[in-house]
């Protein structure tokens, strides 16, 4: 066993039994690089990601291999989860050199940390002859390897930055429509989604096409919008057994998934399903969100309610084996009932995807379609494929399972509780209520310290006051989340908590001379380069939820110093986001909110939590909520009494108040 053996990330531990002599990223590991003047050979993953798999078998795992890289490299294993300030560094270098970037992540650096050379996926033999020729380069032309370090060092400082903007721009809406003008070009009006493969959910980009589409009455983008809610649900990158989502399709027509199953995806999509039921009550959208909190419940939540990250692409060496199913298969599980099913899902004698007689499940027709042409009623058809998906999950589950990421990530614990809130917001399930609950006393009591600062990582025998990492994206995702908490519960300790970490991240993240968050604390280790994370992924970058956290704390506690942080940050990036909207979703949201306003909805009295749940029914989605039976917050005061009423507010003005939902969407809709 090497050095990591001791570590507690599951990624990391994969590669315990290598003869490579890894080390996990840390002083002795960099030391040792200087003190032997040895170049660093970096290489990050995680453990659900399946190329991550396939070199690790093909290199990592070979003696050769192994006795090349130990000879002329300090051989450092990162887990991405656990350092993405790492991860990133090295992975602009290789966005830099390649225009191209991925998992597993491997760059080659001089003894100290800069980088000369990355790439990604690498074949045996050339991955050999790459190390072999950087060895010699480096042992016979050191000049000209710092040379080039430098030079790549100094675009990775620069990458993803932005200018310090001091003059508040006035935002129209015309700016929104050229961003969307130029972002619609990009989507595809017949799978949905990007119009290219591989697909990946984008569950930010769909939010705020949803909510654009809504509040411009732009009826090609909501189009495009319900067809991309609908294929996704429909496709193989959706679990119709177990639910949940695959982490992209690797075709145009969300067929065939790369099969791990990511919590951060889930989170945010039953997040966007919620939201899309209440804008367009399609029943196929209550359907994925329950199916899936199921799924998270099921198999990625502890014991004690935290969340685990990710579930593996393969299971016995085969990427999908757990998922997929033959023809003969199925109907030696269903029997006489195997006809329908295979017809619902597409399954084939010959398989449906490249495998051989191997089927992915997946859908293509409605149900009220499919019946009329099986002669069945809607509610037969539907009857008949809830049994036979419970009868096919009783079988999976004998299967041996795909391996299990049981890290605990603060940032992604905050993306699957405020999930959990928007399904509670939609569908009044109690059951959704109490795990949020659960959750958000997990992250309070595992993953906060006394002086409310987080921990990125929930590690069972460390004391949370030893100093922890946590990182920019860690703060605003369980900052949202609490708003949202707050949102759905009345409840002001959530809040309370809220500002405590808003105040942390301000005082150790924030740069007032640039005018943005690092994504380092200001007392973390300092790598070769401190990053601002602007550009929105399949996750929001850290700076766009944290503006758009502000703006609502800014205007829940009447803060104005939060409230200006937040412009500021919509400044700076303004200039970025009208050629390549997808890339900046998020900020988008903030830009929308900006230009159509943001309704600071209050509800007081005794029946508060009922009007609550039946104003939330109607789509508004530019709106924040607070309200109870207690003056706690700035807007409440002197709005409470025992009489159940609305107070509408905008643009710091508020209107009559409602004694009715009827009564205060009529206000809304005036204003």
């Amino acid at each position: 066993m090497n050095r990591l053996a001791n570590s507690a990330s599951p990624y990391l531990l994969q590669h315990a039994h290598n003869p490579v002599d890894w080390y996990p990223w840390g002083t002795e590991a960099l030391q040792k690089a200087k003190d032997e003047n040895k170049l660093i050979l970096v290489s990050i993953g995680y453990s659900a990601c399946h190329w991550c798999h396939v070199m690790e078998h093909e290199s990592f795992e070979d003696e050769m291999v192994a006795n090349l890289m130990n000879e002329h490299f300090v051989c450092i294993k990162v887990d991405r989860e656990e350092r993405p300030d790492v991860d990133q560094i090295y992975m602009s270098a290789v966005q830099l050199m390649t225009n191209r970037g991925g998992w597993p992540l491997n760059c080659i650096c001089l003894p100290d940390q800069r980088p000369i050379y990355g790439g990604t996926y690498y074949p045996k033999a050339d991955w050999m002859n790459i190390l072999m020729s950087l060895a010699d380069f480096y042992h016979n032309r050191p000049d000209e390897a710092i040379e080039y370090a430098v030079r790549l060092t100094e675009g990775i400082q620069q990458y993803e930055t932005v200018d310090l903007i001091t003059e508040q721009p006035e935002y129209q809406l015309s700016d929104l429509e050229t961003i969307v003008a130029n972002w619609k070009k990009y989507l595809d009006d017949t799978e949905g989604g990007s119009g290219r493969a591989p697909k990946f959910p984008m569950p930010n980009n769909w939010l705020f096409l949803m909510r654009y589409a809504h509040l411009t009455n732009e009826e090609s983008i909501a189009q495009l919008a319900k067809l991309t809610l609908n294929k996704m649900a429909f496709g193989g990158i959706y679990d119709h057994i177990g639910g949940g989502f695959a982490r992209y399709s690797v075709d145009g027509r969300w067929h065939v998934p790369h099969f791990e199953k990511m919590l951060y995806d889930n989170a945010q999509l039953v997040s966007l399903y919620a939201e899309a039921y209440v804008w367009n009550p399609d029943p196929l959208y209550r359907n994925v969100v329950e199916e899936t909190v199921s799924f998270v419940e099921r198999e990625l939540m502890s014991p004690d309610f935290g969340f685990y990250s990710a579930l593996d692409a393969d299971s016995e060496g085969v990427e999908g084996k757990f998922y997929t199913f033959s023809k003969s298969e199925v109907e030696e599980i269903l029997g006489d009932d195997a006809d329908v099913f295979c017809i619902y899902y597409h399954v084939t004698e010959d398989g449906n995807w490249e495998e051989e007689q191997t089927n992915i499940f997946f859908r293509k027709e409605q149900d009220d379609i499919l019946a009329q042409q099986l002669g069945l009623s809607i509610e037969e058809l539907q009857s008949k494929i809830a049994d036979a998906k419970a009868k096919v999950f009783e079988a999976r589950s004998s299967r041996i399972r795909p391996g299990l990421d049981n890290k605990i990530l603060a940032s992604w614990n905050g993306l699957m509780l405020k999930g959990v809130c928007e399904a509670y917001r939609t569908f009044n399930k109690d059951s959704y209520l109490h795990l949020a609950l659960n959750n958000a006393k997990f992250i309070q009591q595992k993953l906060i310290n006394s002086h409310n600062r987080l921990a990125r990582i929930y590690k069972k025998d460390v004391h949370l006051e030893t100093k922890q990492v946590a990182f920019l994206d860690d703060y605003a995702n369980v900052i949202d989340a609490l708003i949202a908490l707050y949102e759905v519960t009345f409840d002001k300790q959530w809040l309370d908590v809220a500002r405590e970490l808003a105040n942390n991240a301000i005082t150790y993240y924030y740069d007032e001379a640039e005018g943005m968050f690092y994504y380092t604390a200001n007392d973390d280790e300092q790598l070769i380069a401190r990053k601002t994370e602007i550009m929105d992924g399949v996750i929001s970058s850290s700076n766009s939820v944290m503006a758009r956290n502000l703006k609502k704390l800014g205007m829940l506690l009447e803060d104005q110093q939060y409230e200006e942080i937040s412009a500021q940050l919509l400044r700076n990036v303004m200039p970025y986001m009208v050629k390549y909207g997808s890339s900046y979703s998020n900020w988008c949201l903030l830009l929308l909110e900006e230009i159509t306003g943001l309704y600071e909805v209050a509800v007081t009295g005794d029946d508060a939590e009922t009007t609550r749940k039946e104003l939330e029914q109607t789509y508004i989605p530019n709106k924040i909520m607070l309200g109870g039976n207690q003056e706690n917050l700035p807007l409440l005061q002197n709005r409470v009494s025992a009489q159940t009423r609305i107070f509408i507010c905008k643009n710091k003005t508020c209107g009559l108040p409602a004694n009715s939902v009827t009564e205060a969407l009529k206000q809304i809709a005036l204003s």
